[in-house]
């Protein structure tokens, strides 16, 4: 099955597509808040993610949700060899 649309580099992200990712539905059974986080993490840059967790927040959505396993997206993603960035927003979103 081939992309249905070819990846960008370096493009800027709306406000509207950043936003749009608190509307991603979890598998059934999975924490919606942590579903957000992880899809976001996986597909922004840490710029546009930093963008979303103040939207995240703004909606009153959970910083602290943990998947099935019970980590927090930070657990997860701490051993990540690009992460850092990421783990920092996480961290000081969090304090």
């Amino acid at each position: 099955m081939g992309v249905s649309q070819p990846a960008k580099f370096g493009e800027d992200w709306s406000d509207e597509r950043v936003r749009g990712y608190l509307d991603r539905q979890p598998p059934a059974g999975d924490n919606a808040d942590f579903h957000v986080l992880y899809t976001a993490y996986k597909h922004m840059r840490a710029d546009d993610f930093a963008r979303f967790l103040g939207y995240f927040l703004e909606a009153g959505r959970d910083i602290e949700a943990r998947n099935a396993d019970g980590q927090r997206l930070r657990d997860v993603i701490a051993s990540h060899p690009q992460s850092a960035a990421f783990v920092q927003l996480l961290d000081d979103t969090a304090a």
